[in-house]
């Protein structure tokens, strides 16, 4: 298959943060430069990308819709009318959502929320699954164990779904393929890859998780773009540090190098997971 005909949607595109306006940690660093990204996105073979707990107008963005654990503290106030205007914004966009998400756990920061809090509401957000149909993209931090056991005590209500950022062991890799879920790794190469082809989806969760020269995937990196710091920025240059959409190829490439697998039929693979779980009654 010819390079320019692979065709990938980013599950994981945080395109509604500050960075793409050009404002970093605070401080305005260059113009907006989201329609770039996106241009360039498009150009490199991107069909389509999901905006992790955003909505965009555009007919190619989709959204996941739920609360993020470090942010279950927001349910506290009064929980009941916060799962409703979850669910109401579900059904007012309901050719635009195709996840409930992204909810879990993360135990590396319960700085921003405690552990008893997060495993409270992750739980409760789990009836929306069951109201709407949908699948889950699910958070997992060092917290594998007891996602598992809440997911086993609602399998009935379940419809699948993707567990992004699971940097769990073996043992528990296994129990959440055995869940029916796929799996977005962390920077575990050794789990990543053992998760079945037919399980496997990619994203790039930029602007973070760039794909850095100090990570053990990077010398399976072929394609590298051309890129500036903020303070140099220029139009039509990446920015170094800030990841983005067309960087999916990366992804796909290490993928291929530690599988020992064909990439372009590995490529092909992913692409029709992700159509199969999120864009099954969609037309792309």
């Amino acid at each position: 298959m010819n390079k320019s005909m692979r065709k990938f949607i980013d599950i994981g595109a945080n395109l509604t943060d500050a960075m793409y306006q050009g404002v970093y940690h605070g401080s305005k660093k260059h113009q907006p430069d989201l329609t770039r990204v996106l241009e360039r996105a498009w150009g490199s073979g991107v069909q389509s990308m999901i905006i992790t707990g955003g909505n965009l107008d555009d007919t190619r963005l989709f959204s996941t819709v739920g609360c993020h654990p470090t942010r279950c503290n927001d349910f506290t106030e009064d929980s009941s009318q916060y799962l409703n205007n979850l669910s109401e914004l579900i059904r007012n966009n309901r050719n635009k959502v195709v996840a409930i998400g992204e909810c879990g756990l993360d135990y590396d920061r319960t700085n921003f929320c405690e552990k008893d809090i997060q495993l409270k509401y992750f739980e409760h957000q789990l009836q929306l699954c069951n109201e709407h149909k949908l699948p889950l993209f699910l958070h997992c931090r060092a917290a594998a164990d007891d996602l598992v056991v809440i997911l086993n005590r609602n399998r009935d209500s379940l419809h699948g779904g993707v567990v992004h950022s699971f940097d769990g062991n073996q043992d528990a890799l296994n129990k959440i393929l055995d869940l029916g879920f796929s799996l977005r790794t962390e920077e575990n190469l050794e789990v990543a890859s053992k998760i079945p082809t037919e399980r496997l989806l990619i994203e790039t969760d930029c602007p973070w998780c760039e794909v850095k020269p100090t990570h053990p995937g990077y010398k399976h990196v072929l394609t590298k773009f051309p890129s500036v710091k903020k303070e140099k920025f220029t139009p039509g240059s990446q920015v170094k540090g800030r990841n983005e959409p067309v960087n999916i190829v990366q992804v796909l490439e290490v993928l291929a190098a530690i599988r020992n697998e064909d990439i372009d039929q590995l490529s092909e693979a992913i692409y029709e997971n992700t159509n199969k779980l999120f864009f099954c009654n969609m037309s792309l």
